[in-house]
């Protein structure tokens, strides 16, 4: 028997270990459901499906994710004659306005804007807030791009947005 509980870091069998998910909650006693941690997903899996992550394997994980992000924006510097590079050259952004409704992305995505030296205004706002805060953000903060996150279902409501 798995012991699996809330709050573990697993990786789903059935899927070759693509995802590393963090344990939201466990119903009857059969059915975990998970959240994405590297990546924003939900999805539910048997106990039986999933395999406990140790500490070490997920700070070996989050090393590599640092080190492929940081590799990107690398990459970017160099295609783009030092881009980032705001020593030698005046350049200007676009402000971005961010609403996500899942907190611990809206912090992850507010570290990533800074490390590339973009102006962002990050907001965590929960998902069924979003349609009513949308337009006066928009209108308070001027964004020239507005990216909105943790929309993932549709309905009428969501539509004025």
């Amino acid at each position: 028997m798995n012991n699996v509980k809330k709050g573990d870091i697993v990786t789903r069998k059935s899927h070759n270990h693509d995802v590393v998910f963090f344990v939201d909650m466990i119903v009857k006693d059969k059915i975990a459901i998970l959240r994405g941690i590297t990546i924003r997903l939900k999805a539910d899996a048997h106990i039986e499906d999933l395999n406990i992550i140790n500490k070490n394997e997920i700070k070996k994980i989050y090393n590599i994710l640092d080190s492929n992000v940081k590799s990107k924006i690398k990459s970017k510097e160099t295609q783009n004659n030092n881009f980032f590079d705001r020593n030698n050259k005046i350049i200007y952004t676009g402000r971005i306005l961010h609403l996500d409704g899942d907190k611990r992305y809206s912090e992850k995505s507010n570290i990533y804007y800074k490390k590339m030296g973009l102006k962002a205004i990050v907001k965590n706002i929960p998902e069924r807030n979003q349609v009513n805060v949308a337009n006066n953000l928009i209108e308070r903060y001027n964004p020239d791009i507005v990216v909105i996150t943790g929309h993932d279902r549709n309905d009428k409501i969501r539509k004025k947005l």
